[in-house]
């Protein structure tokens, strides 16, 4: 009877999870995509489209957050001001074609600054950091300058959350001071009651798609919430607009920011 009792008891409570799950599964309006969303205060998850939360896809930009804290760490960039200086390569991106501080290359995405830093940071000690953090798959393959772009390192939006609860209360194996300069640096968003804490990625995936990561955490009054959300787009431009539009609406809807 007891055993009865507490079956009686699950089922509904699956079925509810279930009714949730199809329920948040409508907030991505039709397109491909996950987030996940883990409330430090009460230690619980929301995850919408589950079985892709656990798919791994290459990190792209988001990799700019443990990319700045192993060039801080290793003692190849000083602090926030650092410069390092522009190639003199014309790339796609304006903002590319110039001198950058590690405050300004992550404001703007700036992959040859993050290159250099790679490099100059080298294939066995960034190896051995992402091992360290368990970050992702961990792997780099041949280009020490390119693996978080090209498809060797993939991370899944779970290992994305784990990562950034880590860095979020300075469990990485970094000092805390460099973990202070990549927090401060990270771009930000403020709302009545809500403090937007993020960093974009953008990259391509097996299909010929592209995908898009918005990664970071939310700190309100009484909680905190740490979010990995992802997205697929056509082309750059509509992944672009789908991540900006569509990220802050299931935020906003599931009353993460305020």
């Amino acid at each position: 009877m007891k055993r009865l009792i507490t079956l009686l008891v699950f089922i509904p409570a699956l079925l509810l999870c279930q009714e949730t799950e199809n329920k948040h599964n409508d907030l991505f309006e039709g397109h491909s995509g996950t987030i996940v969303i883990f409330n430090a205060t009460n230690n619980s998850y929301i995850r919408i489209n589950e079985a892709r939360a656990a798919m791994r896809f290459t990190p792209a930009s988001t990799f700019k957050i443990p990319n700045s804290l192993i060039g801080l760490e290793t003692g190849v960039i000083e602090d926030e001001n650092f410069v390092i200086k522009w190639d003199g390569v014309e790339r796609w991106n304006p903002d590319w074609n110039k001198d950058h501080t590690l405050s300004s290359a992550i404001k703007y995405s700036v992959v040859p600054y993050y290159q250099e830093l790679a490099r100059k940071v080298g294939l066995d000690r960034m190896q051995d950091y992402l091992d360290l953090m368990s970050y992702g798959n961990k792997t780099i393959g041949e280009r020490v300058d390119t693996f978080w772009l090209d498809g060797s390192l993939q991370i899944s939006a779970n290992e994305q959350i784990e990562f950034l609860k880590n860095f979020y209360i300075y469990r990485l194996p970094f000092s805390r001071q460099s973990i202070n300069v990549v927090k401060n640096i990270l771009s930000e968003e403020k709302y009545p009651n809500s403090v937007l804490k993020y960093k974009t990625g953008t990259g391509t995936i097996s299909s010929g798609d592209f995908i898009g990561w918005l990664v970071g955490y939310v700190e309100k009054t009484n909680d905190i919430y740490i979010f990995a959300f992802n997205v697929d787009g056509k082309t750059f431009d509509d992944v672009f607009k789908i991540r900006a539009e569509l990220s802050r609406k299931i935020l906003k809807k599931l009353k993460v920011i305020e």
